[in-house]
């Protein structure tokens, strides 16, 4: 009696068989390598505005984005943290301050824009926090 027969009962038995007898083999491949090598790469944008690049590499990649560049202090933090490598816990960290510090930044400047709606609104959430930790 041989092994397949003898376990057949078990689920899953048999899942780790030799590639030649998994009933998944033809469906399993692994995808083609995109290799492509570039004959003409495309050109370097222009940078009109601040950006941040990692330590790790030597220039800037030829496309980026330009719509936030680094300002106030959550663009201290972020400078700060470009200053470091990215294998060090302490670049992420401080970038997700700086993201949180963003925010308030935000908020700050929506307050100075429009500082009566910024007013409706605190007093909305206000009023929407009492009434979710009111006591009954």
């Amino acid at each position: 009696m041989d092994n397949a027969s003898k376990f057949a009962h078990i689920p899953g038995w048999g899942a780790d068989l030799e590639r030649e007898n998994r009933p998944a083999v033809p469906m399993e491949r692994t995808p083609p390598r995109l290799d492509v090598p570039w004959s003409d790469p495309p050109p370097q944008q222009p940078m009109t505005v601040e950006v941040l690049k990692s330590v790790e590499r030597p220039e800037h990649s030829r496309t980026f984005g330009t719509r936030l560049p680094p300002k106030g202090l959550s663009g201290v933090i972020r400078r700060a943290a470009f200053k470091r490598s990215e294998n060090d816990i302490a670049h992420w960290l401080m970038l997700i301050a700086a993201d949180r510090v963003n925010v308030v930044e935000g908020l700050c400047e929506d307050v100075r824009d429009n500082p009566g709606k910024a007013l409706a609104v605190g007093a909305g959430a206000a009023l929407v926090a009492w009434w979710l930790l009111r006591d009954d």
